[in-house]
């Protein structure tokens, strides 16, 4: 498990400072943690629409006596931050959850009824709160909120700030097609456009629904336009040959079904091939078919020569999405069908490095909370695309750890103590990465050229760093 691993790789990291965390926890309050967890869930806020949502937590941050900032790349869709400022010399944490939701009012062709309260609301039901954007990932971010709350009125001083966020568009959403603009925007407006303009700190803790393990490898992702051509006329319906192999039909909507189980043969492999085991979590990268358009409904008297389906694919850390197109283009020819695949979104994932202080403090104050170690995840909370990333991508160590119930797939529900659990975790490891000295000048520990340029970033720092240029 993740802890293990820490603990054999770093058998003498440092504690952190004693410091009295009873002043925070003990104003963290089961009521509040659940109230505020209900009244985010029901501000209906579908990635696309989350400003109701952004500005709920803005005045709230306000309320309790914290200076929020918005991060606004579209005005109506905003980030939202309120630093707890250090004295200085201590280590900075980010504490991250998002405020958008899975599923559009709208959303007739993804689900059988996107009006259904479970995907509009939240409620309690005997120790759960039920509603999907509770679980993900209003519940996480209300535990977050109210641990900043309690550490910002205890009056505890730290060395190093903390930072608490409220972000728009993590859940995916792309431009693709006519479907341009930025309300097709998710991840490029959240947590990394944050970052990029002025949210840094030494470490993240994504509060991401990982059933309390902690996770920090994850998987890129890429989406490709698979479009399958007929070589056949525009036949209207009377005039449709005799039938015979799927792949050889002359309406393109047919071809696409053969071409679809030949991916289905080539995606079950793919994930089988590309499996790994990381300390940071094991990922096996799934592929699936989530969007197919062909034709016109109200014109269905011809066979349209022209389909195309959409596939979300997910890539180990380091994986070229170049050679996934090339192997989706190996599908096409292995199921007969003339056709393209273009590459329309492609995130790159990571395993974070330098991360090892932030899942030693909260392993340890896991066990405190808990008496037991932090649990094993299984492959499907780590072999998906989260915030982690854009964190890791820009240099700054980050986790995924929260709470998540074992039915999450199939029940959107999530037991109330687990947030109040969540918020005492978080409270208690923001305080203590806070609290911990920093290095003047250490680099951010996932930065790319972070173990190159730490003697040269030092040697800096005391006036005495000497830049090389190697001669033309």
């Amino acid at each position: 498990m993740p802890f293990q691993i820490v603990k054999q790789a770093l058998p003498g990291l440092r504690r952190a400072p004693l410091v009295d965390l009873s002043p925070a926890l003990s104003r963290i309050e089961a009521e509040e943690v659940i109230d505020l967890a209900l009244a985010l869930g029901n501000i209906d806020s579908p990635t696309g629409a989350e400003g109701a949502a952004a500005e709920y937590v803005f005045d709230w941050l306000t309320e309790q006596g914290l200076s929020p900032r918005r991060h606004a790349l579209v005005a109506d869709r905003f980030s939202v931050s309120a630093a707890i400022e250090g004295r200085g010399g201590g280590y900075g944490l980010i504490l991250n959850g998002h405020l958008d939701t899975t599923l559009r009012p709208d959303a007739v062709w993804s689900a059988k009824d996107p009006l259904d309260r479970l995907y509009r609301g939240a409620w309690l039901e005997d120790d759960l709160i039920v509603g999907d954007g509770v679980v993900n990932d209003k519940g996480p971010v209300a535990a977050c909120l109210v641990a900043a709350k309690a550490i910002h009125q205890s009056g505890i001083e730290l060395p190093g700030d903390i930072i608490v966020t409220a972000v728009a568009g993590e859940i995916g959403r792309e431009p693709v097609d006519e479907f341009e603009g930025t309300d097709y925007l998710s991840k490029d407006l959240g947590t990394r456009f944050m970052v990029t303009h002025g949210v840094v700190a030494d470490f993240a803790l994504v509060a991401e629904g990982t059933g309390f393990g902690i996770v920090w490898a994850e998987p890129g992702m890429s989406i490709f336009k698979v479009t399958v051509f007929s070589d056949g006329p525009r036949y209207y319906t009377p005039y449709l040959p005799d039938r015979g192999a799927l792949a050889d039909a002359p309406n393109a909507i047919v071809r696409a079904a053969a071409v679809i189980a030949a991916f289905e043969d080539w995606a079950s492999g793919y994930q089988t091939r590309f499996r790994e085991d990381r300390a940071g979590g094991r990922i096996v990268p799934k592929a699936s078919v989530n969007a197919i358009r062909s034709g016109y409904p109200y014109e269905p008297t011809s066979a349209p020569q022209v389909a195309s389906f959409y596939v979300d694919t997910y890539l180990p850390p380091a994986a070229n999405p170049i050679d996934v197109r090339e192997e989706l283009r190996a599908v096409l020819r292995t199921a007969g069908v003339n056709g393209r695949v273009d590459l329309i979104v492609y995130r790159p994932g990571f395993e974070a490095v330098g991360v090892d202080r932030l899942v030693d403090t909260i392993s340890r104050h896991h066990r405190a909370r808990f008496g037991q170690d932090p649990a094993v995840v299984g492959p499907e909370v780590s072999s998906m695309w989260r915030d982690t990333n854009a964190f890791i991508e820009l240099g700054i160590p980050a986790v995924s750890y929260a709470p998540r119930a074992a039915s999450h797939a199939s029940r959107k529900a999530i037991r109330a103590q687990d947030l109040v659990d969540a918020a005492h975790v978080y409270a208690a490891v923001a305080i203590d990465i806070a609290s911990q000295r920093r290095e003047p000048w250490a680099p951010l520990g996932s930065h790319l050229n972070a173990l190159s340029d730490r003697a040269d970033l030092t040697a800096g720092n005391s006036g005495t760093r000497v830049t090389q240029v190697t001669p033309a």
